[in-house]
């Protein structure tokens, strides 16, 4: 089986892996800023609910359906098997300390195959890369660590950027290389195509095509970064920000077959403007974090769509990790210790949430919310203690 890179003691006989031993990094939020945020390490744990561990059970399986449809060329929901090997599940580490890059479980529901791209592959590097898909040039940023193993799978996070940002943006605002280089994991940062007046498809006056041409850019992207780099298919995940993050949630919904978890940061669903939340394939953890009740940007009240996208993934039955920091559309204002960086604890989200974890579960049931994470996160929709002190500026 595979070794976890190292953990960290939690105190209290808590052992919470930490996925590359050393804090990452993530965007900027708001619209137009290229204010950095700063990652939490030391806030208090959350709730401590406790749930099963995952041993001798089964995990949702993909319904063989996907919202939106399947990319040219692409493989679909494939029939998906847990490892044959003899590992002895009685010696996997409890729920609380798994890593999205650990063996699954004997008999666990594990990721499907990655899409098939529909031609040739450009050749990929890091940097700047384009692609033809849906018969358009697309552009999009591929990070990759600087000493990465071509042997060693690693987790891929797709970052959607904002409104008034763009791919490079996200970039530098989230010191994604430096998150990339210190947690070990692969960064795809599409580029939005110019043509739509809210850069991503996810209002109602958006196209069904033109929705569906960008699940495609995803399936594109994905396939051809994992045919020429080591991808772990069971660490795939989409994040966004305000626009970026209104369409991560399209995104988790039309192709969640391929994704373990999903980040919204001041995003959401439904509302008067925004498309409503549609079933996914793959019932997955979610981080949903805002700015609180006076969160409002470009007509779009964030506090609304996020508490109905909540509402959503309650009954759908998805976890939620909760996060009010209570500043407005701006940068979430999370504290750190020395040497931490930006939106360290997206990236740890990430990591602890593999694709075979059964529907609704996550290690934080066991463990609560590590404390990594801010204390304003907390365990399910309601379960953030909403965050008081000064705040920057709105980035609106």
């Amino acid at each position: 089986m595979r070794i976890r890179s190292c953990v960290r003691h939690a105190g209290a006989g808590v052992w919470i892996s930490i996925a590359g031993c050393g804090p990452g990094t993530a965007p900027g939020d708001g619209e137009g800023s290229s204010t950095s945020e700063v990652a939490s390490t030391g806030s208090t744990a959350g709730p401590s609910n406790s749930a099963p561990t995952p041993e001798g059970t089964t995990t949702e399986a993909a319904d063989g359906t996907t919202a939106g449809g399947d990319a040219p060329g692409s493989t679909g929901i494939a029939e998906s098997t847990g490892p044959t090997d003899s590992t002895d599940t009685s010696e996997e580490p409890p729920l609380g300390r798994i890593d999205c890059r650990d063996e699954p479980p004997e008999g666990a529901q594990v990721a499907p195959p990655l899409p098939l791209y529909d031609g040739t592959c450009p050749e990929l590097a890091p940097g700047l890369n384009v692609m033809q898909s849906e018969g358009f040039d697309r552009e999009f940023l591929l990070v990759v660590p600087e000493d990465f193993d071509p042997t060693e799978p690693l987790p891929v996070i797709f970052l959607w950027h904002w409104l008034g940002g763009s791919a490079d943006d996200f970039l530098e605002d989230g010191d994604v290389q430096n998150a990339v280089d210190q947690f070990g994991f692969i960064a795809v940062i599409p580029e939005s195509s110019g043509e739509l007046p809210f850069r991503w498809p996810f209002t109602i006056i958006d196209s069904e095509l033109r929705v569906e041409q960008e699940f495609r850019f995803f399936d594109d992207m994905l396939a051809c970064v994992g045919e020429q780099f080591p991808v772990e298919p069971n660490c795939v995940s989409s994040a966004g920000v305000s626009a970026g993050g209104l369409f991560t949630t399209q995104l988790a919904a039309g192709r969640g077959q391929h994704l373990a978890s999903f980040m919204s940061l001041s995003g959401g669903s439904g509302g008067a403007f925004v498309r409503p939340w549609s079933e996914s394939a793959h019932t997955m953890p979610a981080m949903v974090l805002w700015g609180g009740e006076q969160d409002f940007c470009v007509a779009i009240d964030f506090n609304t769509v996020s508490l109905e996208l909540e509402a959503d993934l309650t009954e759908d039955g998805h976890f939620i990790l909760e996060c009010i920091h209570n500043c407005m559309h701006t940068a979430p204002p999370f504290e750190v210790e020395r040497g931490a960086t930006t939106f360290a604890p997206m990236w740890e989200f990430a990591f602890a949430h593999p694709y075979w974890l059964e529907p609704g579960q996550s290690p934080y049931l066991e463990t609560g919310v590590p404390p990594q994470m801010p204390e304003w996160c907390g365990i399910g929709m309601g379960g953030s203690t909403p965050r008081e002190g000064e705040c920057g500026p709105n980035q609106c």
